[in-house]
């Protein structure tokens, strides 16, 4: 198929099929569209949408379409706040097992790849993450062939003869320009950089703290990276020469990331780079992967956290706004290795509003405050491991707000 056709999609589709879309800057964004525009002649198909970055499926389009969605991240936000009974709350580390048992059920991939190589193999570039699972499931794959996708090592190969219906195009891929931080994120992000070692194997999540870390990570020397998303921030560190990926003790000299979602520089970066392995989330999020690691640090950021040490990292004002993601697999992961940590940092106020709180919005807890070593705000870092819930909350209130803490001091004095 050439370029400008559209794919007729009732070649490959039956009514009620589950749809597996390729997430991120890999979003297939030729079949999506021909997704909508076909969707009352297909019968009735229910799709499966991970991190987006394009309104591509919007409310309007359930009029036909089932969607269901990993969280209200990305450009999902307007789905989940419509239809948020159709969010999947799941543990990315556990995706692969349910998809391959059918309690997540793929009857289709819609995925984005490169041309193939001179075997007749495409990559499938800068997303890999829960698309093994789904291959290896789906009875059908409709797939994109872009000459813009750089072609990418380590889990990515998808053989032509497994590629049902193919549509050709040339397109760039989408980026992302996570902008300047402000001076509270830098000042979160110093605090953050200060608890990480030389040497450590980093894991950080999506958004602007995380962004500011990684910009205050270029003094370190032998950083490695093995995290579900890889970004510019971690190209600037490799050019720099903090991370190596030295003293990891597998993949050594390789940074390791399932998403890379950044700017045209990053992706040209990729494309056939044998120091990057783009992998699956049984690789990227599994407890097996990750304790090998025993300089495993987690760094991710959240919505707010409660007196205890409970993370939010899902709703906002009771809509749904984030996801449980790789939030609970890296927490977990940083805590239990030997010298590892596991980081949740955040700016200590939204506009007045404290997000150091005293009971989490809409009771919804991601993370459990079992799992989470430290909490780190612009006005401190409040070691929780081993302390008693009154001892938290006393060290939680004390990296608020100086505006909130009276408030919460009396909620906490009620915990002792």
């Amino acid at each position: 198929m050439t370029s400008g056709q559209v794919p007729d999609l009732g070649r490959v589709l039956r009514a009620g099929d589950h749809v597996f879309v390729g997430e991120g800057a890999a979003e297939p964004f030729a079949l999506t569209e021909a997704l909508v525009e076909q969707r009352h002649a297909l019968g009735g198909v229910t799709v499966l949408l991970g991190y987006t970055t394009r309104e591509t499926i919007r409310p309007e389009h359930a009029d036909s379409l089932r969607v269901t969605m990993l969280g209200g991240y990305g450009a999902n936000g307007a789905l989940a706040r419509a239809r948020p009974d159709e969010v999947l709350p799941c543990q990315l580390s556990t995706l692969p097992a349910l998809i391959a048992r059918g309690t997540v059920p793929v009857d289709a991939v819609l995925v984005q790849c490169s041309p193939p190589d001179r075997h007749g193999r495409h990559s499938l570039g800068v997303t890999v993450a829960g698309l093994p699972a789904a291959l290896a499931r789906a009875r059908v794959v409709a797939a994109e062939v872009n000459d813009q996708m750089p072609y990418t090592l380590g889990h990515t190969m998808l053989p032509a003869e497994r590629i049902d219906l193919a549509v050709h195009t040339s397109r760039p891929l989408p980026t992302r320009d996570p902008g300047e931080p402000n001076d509270v994120e830098r000042a979160v992000a110093q605090r953050v950089a200060e608890l990480v070692p030389d040497g450590a194997v980093l894991q950080y999540g999506i958004g602007r703290v995380p962004d500011a870390v990684l910009a205050a990570l270029r003094g370190h020397r032998d950083l490695g990276v093995h995290s579900g998303l890889v970004t510019d921030g971690v190209l600037d560190l490799v050019e720099c020469g903090a991370v190596t990926n030295a003293r990891k003790p597998v993949d050594a000299g390789v940074t390791v990331g399932g998403l890379l979602y950044g700017s045209g520089r990053l992706y040209d970066w990729a494309d056939r780079n044998d120091a990057l392995a783009v992998r699956p989330l049984d690789d990227t999020h599994g407890a097996e992967s990750l304790r090998r690691f025993a300089d495993f640090v987690s760094v991710n950021s959240a919505v707010e956290v409660d007196l205890t040490g409970q993370v939010n990292a899902e709703t906002v004002g009771g809509s749904y706004a984030g996801a449980v993601g790789g939030h609970v697999d890296y927490v977990r992961a940083g805590a239990a290795a030997e010298r590892g940590l596991a980081v949740v940092a955040l700016p200590a106020t939204t506009r007045t509003r404290s997000r150091i709180v005293a009971r989490l919005d809409a009771g919804v807890v991601t993370t459990l405050r079992t799992d989470v070593d430290v909490v780190c705000t612009e006005y401190g870092v409040a070691h929780l491991a081993g302390c008693t819930l009154g001892e938290r909350a006393r060290r939680l209130t004390a990296v608020a707000h100086p505006d909130h803490r009276e408030a919460l001091d009396r909620h906490a004095r009620g915990l002792c």
